[in-house]
Parts: C-alpha cells; structure tokens; sequence
C-alpha cells in the first residue's frame, strides 16, 4: 500500500531577515497625527506672538535707524544717530529716572501686600468669596477713572490726602509740584489697581500647597509664622517668580496713571513724574512728531526691561534655592 508523505514547512532560520510590513495610509496617518499635533495645538501662541510682539519689536528696530517723520514719512537713513541724540537729551535722563523711582515704590510694597494678604484669603475666613473677589474690584475698575480719583484725592490745595495731614498737623504737601510727592501718589494708584489682582495669583498658588506639610508642621510644633517663611513661600517660588517678572515688565512700561494725573497729561512743568513711556509718545506724536527717535527710545526701553527681568529671575531663584534646605532644616523646630 502506498503512502504519501505531506513535505515539511520550511522553518524560518533565526537569524533570517524579516521583510518590512507594510503601514496601512491610516497607520501612517496616526502616526503623524502623534508627532505633529502637538506642535499645531500650541502653534497659535506663536503666531499670534509673531504677529502681534515680535514683528513689531523687529519692526521698530528698522523704523530707529531711520530719519523717519510722522507725516513725511520714511527719511534717510540714520544709522545710530536718533540713540545718540536721545542720550543726550535731559528729558531722557529724568523720565529713566522717574520711572525707576515709580517702579520702586510701587513693585516692592505691592509684592510683600499681595503676599500677606494671599496668606491672609487662604486662611479659614468666614465669606471667603466675598473677600477674594473684593480685592479684585480695584482692578476692574478704568485706569483713567483711577487716575482722576487719586488726582483728586492728592490735590495741591483742596485734596483728601492734604485734609488728613492737617488734621495730625502736617503742612500741606504739593503732590504736583515735587519729585517724591507725585511719584508717592502715582505708585499709590499702580498699587491700588494691582495689588488684588497679584494676590489672587498668589492666593492660587497657596491653596495648590499640599496640606498634608501644613499637618505634619502643627504635629512637630511649629508656628503660623514659621509654617508661612518655611513651607508657603518656598512652595509658591516659581508663582513669585511669575509675579517679580510680571510686575517689572509692567512697572517699567507705565503710562496711564502718571499721564491722567495731571490735565496737561505731560508729567508736570519740571517733568516730574515723566516717564519714559510718555517720553516715548511726546517724540512721537508732540512738537517733533520723529518715529525714528521715538523708536529707539522704545527700543532702550525694551533692552533695560530685559536686563531687569533676566535680573530678577536670577535673584529670585538664588535666594529661592538657597532658603530651601535651609527651611527643610528648620520647619522642625
């Protein structure tokens, strides 16, 4: 009887090549989809950055090299020569150092107010929602309305802030005429606006603070004080951080409060409390009507806010590094 033999399967040798498989249109298209969709949901950001911060920013660098008028238009070109002639103008000088004085006294009492009052919300209040979004109306409120209030209120001769001083026996102070006086009044108004609205960005970070370091500190004896310097502030770093840069990029771009705080709107007879913002817009749109010239204010503006940021970011995040290990260390006593 005859049999048949079914013949063997070839077996595949280990080390044999195998062939490519084939992706489907569909694979591939997941495939792309994974490693470009995340670059087209944040594309918005920068294109709308380029449209609407970087292109000006190149865009002024181009206009200060030119001899560029407001109603004749583009000139010849310059060079270096609206920087030098802005150098040695007087009012330069005195609005760089007016809107240094301001930033002053405005950035560094509202950060510590916003952080003591941040501490203050986050506590166990009664209406905590009333009080959270009261801080907050000042902010809603108009810079130009603001700015004609406390004009009001620091009056030379007829204002609130004159009244109470004759009341303790102080002579009346002339808010308008001096360089300290207006630049007091002028930080008290940046103040009055953004101290809420730095307190609720603060305040949000305080309650993201695990509550179990709180517990753990009450456990081992440690005070309200100490639980605040040694466990809230080393834990809101980086939204401090946010705040300094935040507040210096702002602070040293004022205009609103300083230019409603008198009628004229040009920083008082001696230049007072000129800033260079203002400095910017007098080149601009004043006597001289010179794009050019206003333009590279604008753009020694720009570098001196980028010196101070880069500044402060490296100061905040020194210091911030340098209490942490010893905050560990002393949240236990």
């Amino acid at each position: 009887m005859a049999t048949t033999t079914q013949p063997r399967t070839q077996r595949r040798l280990p080390d044999a090549p195998r062939e490519p498989r084939r992706l489907g249109f569909s694979q591939k298209l997941s495939r792309w989809d994974v490693k470009v969709s995340p670059y087209l949901y944040i594309s918005p950001f920068f294109l709308l950055f380029a449209l609407t911060g970087l292109f000006p920013l190149l865009y002024t660098a181009y206009v200060s090299v030119f001899d560029w008028h407001l109603l004749g238009g583009k000139g010849e070109f310059v060079g270096f020569d609206n920087f030098a002639f802005v150098f040695q103008e007087p009012n330069f000088w005195k609005g760089l150092r007016n809107t240094f004085s301001i930033f002053a006294l405005s950035t560094i009492p509202q950060l510590l107010v916003a952080i003591v009052l941040a501490a203050l919300l986050d506590a166990n209040l009664r209406a905590r929602t009333f009080w959270r979004m009261g801080v907050l109306v000042p902010y809603v409120v108009a810079p130009v309305a603001v700015s004609l209030l406390f004009g009001k209120i620091f009056a030379d001769q007829s204002g609130v802030a004159n009244a109470f001083l004759g009341m303790v026996g102080i002579d009346p102070i002339r808010w308008h005429g001096e360089v300290v006086p207006s630049h007091i009044a002028i930080a008290t108004m940046v103040n009055f606006r953004w101290i809420g609205y730095n307190t609720l960005i603060l305040l949000a970070a305080m309650q993201a603070v695990p509550r179990d370091l709180y517990e753990a500190a009450v456990i081992d004896g440690a005070t309200r004080a100490r639980q605040f310097f040694s466990i809230t502030i080393p834990s809101i770093r980086p939204t401090i951080i946010f705040v300094v840069i935040t507040s210096t990029i702002g602070g040293l771009q004022i205009f609103d409060e300083p230019r409603m705080f008198d009628q004229l709107g040009q920083g008082g007879a001696g230049r007072q409390w000129m800033t260079v913002t203002m400095y910017i817009y007098e080149l601009a749109f004043g006597n001289q009507k010179s794009f050019g010239r206003a333009a590279a204010v604008a753009w020694v503006l720009f570098l001196i806010i980028l010196a101070f940021g880069l500044l402060n970011f490296w100061l905040t995040r020194r210091i911030a590094s340098d209490s942490a290990p010893r905050a560990r260390k002393k949240v236990t006593r």
